[in-house]
């Protein structure tokens, strides 16, 4: 579906502030289009959208069991689900969604990450094969902190085919992980941390995208300049765009 127009109240949504705090150097360029690619917007549903959203996605998640031992090791203590048809009210969040956060058309199904109290998103990038150049997600249920940490750009580079590329890696056989999980080290490094209230809509695209691992933090780590952010159990409803 492609977007002519914007409403008044998407660009009212465009105009809220972000949550977010620097570290290390940064370039001033780098951060002037990290701040570009990384937006915050909160209250982006209200609390009756949450509980409609929830409702409708409830009865089966509670169906399925969290698990500890993902297949590429990027995540611990969840589930998901993709889902495609969706309740008429839960079909206009949505839709906002689309005109906020995406030029043009979004895949078809949206992925549902329901995240345990004690489940933890590792740092990754998620792999160019399985979505394009911007991600978006609505957090329900819980305040969370997401870590930005730059990539080494000349060991870890993402073709357009979604392959990771590594110099001293050996053979050329392509990287089918859905989420790449890079060396991005803290020390001698420039990184952001973002807040993700409660019924908040984050917009990852382009160098956020591409040249920053992303994690959820840890309960245990579950801070944000200082001050302890409680984390509880943490769904997030995601639309990608094609790759």
């Amino acid at each position: 579906m492609i977007i002519q127009n914007r409403s008044p109240l998407i660009g009212q949504i465009l105009r809220r502030c972000h949550r977010q705090a620097y570290f290390g150097k940064w370039p001033e360029t780098e951060q002037k289009e990290f701040r570009q690619h990384m937006r915050i917007i909160t209250d982006f549903i209200s609390e009756p959208e949450e509980q409609q959203l929830h409702e409708e996605i409830e009865p089966y998640m509670s169906r399925l069991r969290y698990e500890f031992d993902h297949w590429d090791d990027a995540i611990h203590g969840f589930r998901e689900t993709e889902r495609k048809k969706w309740f008429p009210k839960n079909r206009e969040v949505l839709e906002r969604v689309r005109q906020v956060a995406f030029d043009g058309a979004v895949m078809p199904y949206v992925h549902i990450l329901d995240l345990a109290p004690d489940g933890v998103i590792k740092p990754h990038v998620d792999s160019t094969r399985y979505c394009g150049n911007t991600i978006s997600g609505i957090s329900l249920l819980s305040d969370s902190v997401m870590r930005l940490v730059r990539t080494d750009e000349q060991r870890y580079q993402q073709q357009s085919s979604g392959t990771a590329t590594d110099p001293n890696s050996q053979g050329s056989e392509p990287d089918a992980a859905y989420r790449h999980q890079p060396e991005a080290p803290l020390k001698n490094n420039f990184y952001a941390d973002i807040l993700l209230p409660r019924r908040s809509l984050y917009i990852m695209s382009h160098t956020a995208r591409y040249k920053f691992t992303h994690e959820i933090l840890a309960k245990e780590h579950s801070q944000f300049q200082g001050t302890l952010v409680p984390r509880t159990r943490r769904i997030s409803i995601i639309c990608r765009n094609e790759p």
